[in-house]
């Protein structure tokens, strides 16, 4: 799936459909592992649905999911492949687009405008996704300055949003790389608070430190302080090199 945006700003949907809370959190889930390079599977994604709020009130088990899935086949929101991968269709993408675009500008504007805490703007999205219109989307994206990711450095699809040269996924760096960080999972917040927790959000240089395949294990140095944590954790976070001095 590639990252940059085909359009110029939020666009309306042209018939103003809206789809149910539920739906929408399936469609946002599936395009999170898309992102994330996943295949997507019914059981990759009700483990994935796990993750949401409590409140969204999502039935996450292995029998739900395959029924919802079932669903959405039949309203032509996804597609089941010959090895059962669950992908988007186009439909199911553009709903997809707007329930994202929606939820990191949610995040944005919480942080942003109301001066949250980075660490909880991701919950809140949740809570305010499904009730923004697309006038109020629209107000939201200008009033902030037409930004194009969400304070974790994910893009806002829609937004014009163009990729750094040469971003890397950390489990890809080199022992003594200078790397930028930009852009870091969200998905798990206990992680997100212990990245936040140490400073390892958009923008931050970091240094690479010891890199153990052996241990799996991938340490860097940020702000003085010494970070370690495992490849499968490094292959979410996107890095870029600093340009030249």
């Amino acid at each position: 799936m590639t990252m940059s945006a085909k359009r110029n700003g939020p666009a309306a949907k042209s018939d103003g459909q809206r789809l149910s809370m539920a739906t929408e959190n399936y469609l946002l889930s599936i395009y999170r592992l898309d992102e994330q390079g996943v295949r997507v599977t019914s059981s990759q994604l009700a483990e994935h649905l796990k993750t949401l709020p409590v409140g969204e009130g999502m039935g996450t088990s292995l029998p739900s999911v395959v029924g919802m899935v079932r669903r959405m086949v039949r309203e032509g929101l996804v597609r089941k492949t010959s090895n059962k991968y669950v992908v988007l269709t186009r439909e199911g993408q553009r709903f997809a687009e707007g329930i994202v675009r929606r939820h990191r500008l949610a995040e944005r504007m919480v942080v942003d405008l109301l001066g949250l805490e980075i660490q909880k703007a991701h919950i809140e999205a949740h809570r305010l996704e499904h009730a923004i219109s697309d006038e109020l989307e629209r107000k939201i994206f200008d009033r902030l300055g037409g930004p194009t990711t969400c304070p974790f450095g994910h893009p806002i699809p829609g937004s014009g949003y163009v990729a750094p040269k040469r971003a890397i996924t950390l489990d890809r760096s080199r022992a003594g790389q200078r790397l930028i960080i930009d852009r870091v999972p969200e998905d798990d917040q206990s992680l997100l608070e212990y990245f936040v927790e140490n400073g390892l959000v958009p923008g931050q240089e970091i240094v690479v430190g010891e890199v153990s395949t052996s241990r799996g294990v991938i340490s860097l140095e940020c702000g003085g302080n010494e970070i370690v944590f495992s490849y499968r954790v490094a292959s979410l976070v996107w890095v870029y090199a600093p340009p030249s001095r």
